[in-house]
C-alpha cells in the first residue's frame, strides 16, 4: 500500500435497519432500484433482477448480460434453500490449436498459467465463454416472482439511456484498462475519450461526463420484452454471437441455446450450532465447506484472537481445492471482475447473488450489435493440456463465487463478496463472526480480516495487534495491509440479516459506490 496515504483519515459506513426489506449492493443506485421494487410489493427475486441489471449498466466492467455467476435463494414459506448456477462454459467449437503456449513465462493477468501467444485466453474474442447471466435472473423470477418481468428491467434501461456518469472512481477504473480497451474499436468508442485516452474527470468542478450506452439500452429493452430467450436462441443472442465470431471468437447460437441457468440442491454445511447453505459444484462453495469443517476443530477464544485459526482453516481448504477441483480437477483462483448483492424482503425471502465477467472489463471487447461488454471466461482454464482444469471445448468454467445463506442464533443471513480468490476467505470469516461470536453485520464488517488465497502467505489487516500478527506469522509469512478504496487487498462483501424483528444490510466499508438501501426509505 502507498506510504503516502493518510494515517489519520477514517472511512466509515453504518448498517441500515428496517422492518421491511433491504438490498445491499456494490452500487448504491442498483440497491435503490431493488429497494424500489420491494416498495412496489415485489419479492426478493424481483428486487434481485432489478438490482442485477442495473449493476450491469453502472458497473459494466464488473458484470453484465454477457457474463455468468451463481446465486443462493431462501424461500421463507417452505424453509428451503435453492442453489442456482448460471456459470459460463467454453464454446463447443473452441480450437485448442489456437492457444499455443508462448514459452514466455507466466501470464500477467489473474492466474499463474503458462502464457499463451498474444494472451488469446485473456484478451480478445477468443477469450469469450458462453454467458448465462440473463437466465440467472429470469429463472428465479419465473419460479417465484410477483411483478412483471418487463417492469424489473426499466431502471436498467433508463440508466443506460442516460449513460453512466464517469466520476473519479469510474475514471480511475477505466484508466487501468485503457491500453487493452483501445485495441477494440467498439470498446474504445464506449469507454475512452477520442477512442484512445482515459476519460478525464474534474477534480474540483461538478462537470458531468457520461458513457454512451444507448445500444445497451436497446438490447435491454429486447430482453424486457422477450426474456432470456432473446439471448438463448433469439435474435439478440445470435447478433452477439456473430459479433464475437467476426472478431475471431467461437461463440455460437447453439452454445447460447444450450447454456442455461440450472437449479441444484445446495451444499449444506453444519457448523457448531449453525447451518450454512452454499453452491455445490464448480464454485468456491466446496472450499467454504472445507474451511468451516476445519474451523470446527479449532478452539476460538475471541474474535480478536481468532485470526490464526481462520488462517489454518483457509490454508487447509485451499490445499484441498488446489489438489483436485475443476471441471476435471482444479484451478488456482484470483481476483477478478465481479459484483455481489444480497436481498431480503419483508416476508423473509432472501437472495445472495454473485455475477461476473471474470477479469476487469472481461475480454475488453464490446459486441457492437448489443452494446454488451464481453466476458473472458476462457481464462478460467489452464491452457496447458493434461492438467485437472485444462482448456476443453464445451467444458464448464470453475468459478470463484461463494454466495451463502446461513442461520445462527435465531438469525438468518445472506452474504457473499466480490474479489475472485479473496471471496471465500471473506465469506468464511464473516460466517464465523456471526456464528461463533454473535456479531451483527456492522460489527462483523468493521472487524479486521485476513486473506488467504491459495498462495504461501497471509495478508493481514494492519489494525491487528502485534501479538495477533506474530501468531499469524507462526502459520505463514504475513504481509500487513490497510483497507483502502484502491487498490483493495481484501474481498468486498455485501450482506443482509433477518433477526425476526428487524432486517439489516451492510456493504464493505471501502467500496466507494456500495450501499444498503431499505424498502421503507423516503
Amino acid at each position: 500500500m502507498s506510504e503516502a496515504l493518510s494515517r489519520t483519515m477514517e472511512v466509515r459506513k453504518h448498517v441500515v435497519r428496517t422492518k421491511g426489506g433491504v438490498v445491499a449492493s456494490q452500487h448504491r443506485l442498483a440497491a435503490e432500484a431493488g429497494a424500489e421494487v420491494l416498495r412496489a410489493g415485489g419479492d426478493a427475486v424481483d428486487a434481485a433482477a432489478a438490482c442485477g441489471f442495473v449493476c450491469g449498466v453502472l458497473e459494466p466492467w464488473m458484470s453484465g448480460p454477457a457474463g455468468g455467476g451463481a446465486a443462493m435463494h431462501w424461500r421463507a414459506d417452505t424453509g428451503e434453500a435453492h442453489a442456482l448456477n448460471f456459470g459460463m462454459r467454453a464454446p463447443a467449437d473452441l480450437s485448442l490449436a489456437d492457444f499455443p503456449l508462448s514459452g514466455e513465462g507466466v501470464a500477467g493477468d489473474l492466474f499463474p498459467w503458462d502464457r499463451v501467444v498474444e494472451d488469446r485466453n485473456v484478451v480478445g474474442a477468443k477469450a469469450v465463454a458462453v454467458p448465462a447471466m440473463v437466465d440467472g435472473l429470469e429463472a428465479p423470477h419465473t419460479r417465484w416472482g410477483r411483478l412483471p418481468w418487463r417492469d424489473l428491467l426499466q431502471p436498467a434501461i433508463e440508466h443506460a439511456r442516460r449513460g453512466m456518469v464517469v466520476d473519479w472512481y469510474a475514471a480511475l477504473i477505466i484508466a487501468t484498462a485503457t491500453r487493452d480497451l483501445a485495441r477494440d474499436s467498439d470498446a474504445a468508442a464506449m469507454f475512452l475519450s477520442d477512442g484512445q485516452w482515459p476519460r478525464p474527470f474534474a477534480w474540483t468542478a461538478l462537470a458531468e461526463d457520461r458513457l454512451d450506452q444507448s445500444r445497451m439500452a436497446d438490447s435491454l429493452d429486447i430482453i424486457a420484452r422477450d426474456g432470456a430467450a432473446a439471448m438463448h436462441g433469439g435474435d439478440l443472442g445470435a447478433a452477439m454471437a456473430a459479433d464475437v465470431r467476426a472478431k475471431g471468437g467461437y461463440l455460437s447460437d447453439a452454445d447460447l441455446a444450450s447454456n442455461r441457468a440450472t437449479f441444484h440442491a445446495p451444499l449444506s454445511v453444519p457448523y457448531r450450532d449453525a447451518l450454512f447453505h452454499v453452491m455445490p459444484g464448480l464454485t468456491a462453495g466446496p472450499t467454504f465447506a472445507a474451511a468451516m469443517a476445519h474451523l470446527e476443530t479449532e478452539t476460538l477464544d475471541s474474535a480478536d484472537t481468532a485470526h490464526p485459526a481462520w488462517a489454518r482453516a483457509l490454508f487447509s481448504a485451499y490445499r484441498d481445492r488446489l489438489a483436485g477441483m475443476g471441471h476435471d480437477g482444479e484451478v488456482p483462483v484470483a481476483p477478478g471482475s465481479t459484483t455481489h448483492f444480497s436481498v431480503v424482503d419483508r416476508d423473509g425471502n432472501m437472495v445472495a447473488h454473485t455475477q461476473t465477467l471474470l477479469s476487469l472489463f472481461g475480454s475488453r471487447i464490446v459486441s457492437p450489435s448489443t452494446g454488451f461488454l464481453m466476458n473472458n471466461g476462457i481464462m478460467w482454464f489452464d491452457p496447458a493440456q493434461g492438467r485437472p482444469n485444462s482448456l476443453t471445448p464445451g467444458a464448464d468454467c470453475l468459478m470463484n463465487v461463494c454466495p451463502a445463506l446461513g442461520q445462527a442464533g435465531g438469525r438468518r443471513v445472506a452474504l457473499g463478496a466480490s474479489g475472485g480468490r479473496k471471496i471465500v476467505s471473506a465469506v468464511a470469516q464473516l460466517a464465523s463472526m456471526v456464528a461463533d461470536f454473535g456479531m451483527d453485520l456492522e460489527s462483523a464488517f468493521a472487524h479486521p480480516r485476513i486473506d488467504v488465497s491459495g498462495g504461501a502467505g497471509i495478508v493481514a489487516d494492519a489494525r491487528l495487534s502485534p501479538e495477533v500478527q506474530a501468531a499469524l506469522a507462526e502459520v505463514a509469512p504475513v504481509t500487513p495491509a490497510r483497507r483502502a478504496m484502491l487498490p483493495y487487498p481484501y474481498a468486498c462483501p455485501a450482506a443482509v440479516m433477518d433477526d425476526g424483528a428487524t432486517r439489516s444490510g451492510m456493504t464493505e466499508t471501502m467500496t466507494a459506490w456500495g450501499d444498503a438501501v431499505v424498502e421503507d426509505a423516503t
